[in-house]
């Protein structure tokens, strides 16, 4: 059997700057460092939706964690942190290593480490509802693939469980 099963969870846009707001993005496809450094610790990637391209499509202009705080945008939020949450289980139920969850720093909805967005917060919730918890890492607001930074040792620390 080949699976090593060890999986980590990422905003979707880690894996596809096509749902990022126009002239926002900061990769023409994917953050392939990142993507690097995951598939060569042989960790499985799981993408979570986008619940802004969901809830206001692929033309939407940039708004604030304040703008999408309503009930509507939340009320998508949990529905989708109830289907991720029931995945997460799944996964433990059969021994698999969730290595966490790679959110998006300042993002209004995926920011998982700073001020919260809020899809984060409602998957948190719902994860804390199942007594769940998830190590967290967020790619910091100025990665860029054109003008990389150093995050790899703190990243691939993360990846390999150490903490901070």
């Amino acid at each position: 059997m080949l699976r090593n099963k060890k999986i980590v969870f990422t905003a979707h846009c880690v894996l596809n700057q096509n749902s990022v707001i126009k002239d926002w993005e900061r990769s023409a496809s994917s953050f392939k460092t990142i993507i690097d450094l995951i598939t060569k610790e042989d960790i499985s990637i799981i993408q979570l939706p986008c619940p802004e391209l969901k809830h206001l499509g692929l033309n939407r202009p940039p708004l604030s964690k304040e703008d999408y705080d309503n009930l509507e945008y939340r009320q998508l939020c949990s529905q989708l942190s109830e289907n991720i949450v029931e995945e997460v289980l799944v996964y433990k139920k059969e021994n698999y290593r969730i290595i966490g969850l790679i959110g998006i720093e300042e993002s209004p909805t995926c920011d998982t480490n700073g001020r919260k967005g809020i899809f984060m917060e409602e998957l948190f919730k719902e994860l804390s509802n199942k007594d769940l918890e998830l190590r967290t890492f967020d790619i910091p607001e100025k990665f860029s693939e054109n003008d990389k930074f150093s995050l790899e040792n703190e990243f691939v620390n993360f990846l390999k469980g150490y903490s901070k």
